[in-house]
């Protein structure tokens, strides 16, 4: 007997507000007997070159940040396209999308509309199969992630002087998600104490991820502050330290050199400051230490320092660019981020293909993201273990963590937290044993 499956009725999007109020696109998909798929598209300040385009609208309103063409394009033509379509074949779904974007960066139409339909799709497609994404999406969904907790915020996203972007401590001596997230807020909790006292009521107001940004420009300060905290807190022997650095920002081409701290450093001696900061401050992940299209000095950074090297706007999620860097040596984690390349399809082609080389993926939020949790359902459909989504305050954090709590619960016994994977030395080693 063949199960007809359910297809696609209509489609709709419109404008909301991210949580730098700026707009985005959401956009709804309803399958046969009313089944509606809702998502939201987040949207980086700090971005790579070779991510998926987004269309905004220029011009006066919201400053140029409108997305009113993306959502015409959903409601007029790529609606016009899916209508009728099979609700369940996500792969056939999202490159009918590509083709009839036909640009290799998908900014005819936009990515983030793009990818807004191509999410709603995934979700109405599991509430037809009664089932919670992260079910729908493999069946063997098990692993809780570690979460890399950005406590001290710098970069761009934050009006400090601190180069890096990110100073993230990851409580991987926990014994569940749910501790780990009650260890991220105690820590959270004693270093706005110490940098209330140390630097004052201004140094507590959160950056766009809800780290606080202190008046220190040194990372080596401020991975101290944060041991600091987590000494204070009680857990100094369960977690470990990671970084940010969004390094392409602090590039010049010209004079190939890196801006940090008020010193000019070239790719050695960049290279030679890292070596310090993991052999003295316990770094064991380092995102994006080099420019994005430096293969060669990540390759060199990854062989030298010997810890997990992530890369971000080298990759862009891109299952092409992860492949160079796998031919390279360049980096050996991913970090996943759905809106670089625009659909679920793809971003997951680019997990696969990391995951069977090897590589690790970091599953992460973008600095302009909504209330929509679902990456916190892909974190675990991917059993990635890692996840990055902010601080555990502000709620378009605390709903990625909230929804991962849920998931945990759901899973029961089945659910593992993938714990300290960085000594281990293979991502999920610790949660199959």
């Amino acid at each position: 007997m063949t199960v007809s499956q359910p297809r696609i009725t209509q489609v709709a999007a419109r404008e909301v507000l991210d949580c730098r109020g700026l707009p985005t696109v959401q956009a709804d998909v309803w399958l046969d007997g009313g089944v509606l798929g809702r998502a939201d598209v987040p949207a980086g300040r700090s971005t790579g070159a070779n991510e998926a385009r987004e269309l905004r609208d220029g011009g006066p309103r919201y400053g140029g940040f409108g997305v009113r063409g993306a959502v015409a394009n959903i409601n007029g033509e790529i609606a016009s396209a899916v209508v009728g379509q099979p609700g369940q074949r996500q792969r056939e779904l999202d490159f009918l999308l590509c083709d009839l974007d036909g640009t290799a960066d998908k900014s005819r139409l936009g990515a983030n509309a793009i990818l807004a339909v191509s999410l709603a799709a995934a979700r109405a497609a599991a509430a037809a199969a009664g089932l919670p994404l992260y079910r729908y999406l493999n069946a063997d969904a098990h692993v809780l992630p570690v979460p890399q907790i950005n406590l001290i915020n710098g970069g761009l996203h934050a009006s400090n002087d601190l180069d890096f972007q990110e100073i993230i401590f990851m409580p991987v001596g926990a014994s569940s998600f749910s501790e780990a997230l009650q260890i991220a807020s105690e820590v959270n909790l004693t270093l706005r104490e110490i940098i209330l006292e140390r630097y004052g009521k201004a140094a507590i107001n959160v950056g766009d991820e809800g780290g606080c940004a202190p008046q220190v420009s040194d990372p080596a300060e401020a991975l101290e502050l944060l041991a600091e905290a987590v000494g204070q807190a009680g857990y100094a022997d369960i977690v470990r330290y990671g970084l940010d650095c969004a390094a392409t920002h602090l590039y010049n081409a010209d004079t190939e050199t890196y801006s940090v701290a008020g010193d000019e450093l070239d790719r050695a001696s960049l290279i030679g400051l890292y070596d310090r900061l993991v052999r003295e401050h316990g770094v064991v992940s380092i995102e994006d230490p080099l420019d994005e299209e430096d293969f060669v000095g990540f390759a060199e950074a990854t062989k030298r320092l010997g810890i997990q090297i992530v890369g971000d706007d080298l990759f862009v999620t891109n299952p092409a660019r992860v492949k160079r860097g796998i031919e390279d040596g360049a980096a050996n984690a991913l970090l996943w981020k759905v809106n670089q390349i625009g659909t679920l399809s793809e971003a997951l082609d680019a997990a696969s293909v990391a995951l069977r080389n090897g590589y690790r993926v970091v599953v992460s939020e973008r600095s302009g993201e909504t209330e929509d949790p679902i990456i916190s359902d892909l974190v675990v459909a991917l059993n990635a273990g890692q996840i990055k989504t902010g601080a555990p305050v502000r709620g378009e954090r605390t709903a990625k963590y909230n929804r991962l709590l849920q998931i945990e619960e759901e899973l029961g016994s089945a659910a593992v937290y993938a714990g300290d994977v960085f000594t281990e030395g293979r991502l999920l080693e610790s949660a199959s044993s």
